[in-house]
């Protein structure tokens, strides 16, 4: 079983906006890594978001 390709590119789309990393450089991160990267960009918004109301 593989990892379900429109989710992969979902992450790989949110932290390439977001970061600026290649999509390349983000493809060859651990699963694991790039859902922590993820996760710490989705920490990131939300406490942005929270300012500015």
């Amino acid at each position: 079983m593989s990892y379900p390709l429109a989710q992969l590119y979902k992450e790989v789309a949110y932290i390439a906006y977001h970061f600026h990393w290649s999509p390349d450089y983000i493809l060859q991160l651990e699963h694991p890594e790039r859902l922590r990267w993820v996760a710490e960009i989705a920490e990131i918004n939300q406490r942005f978001n929270e300012q500015i109301e």
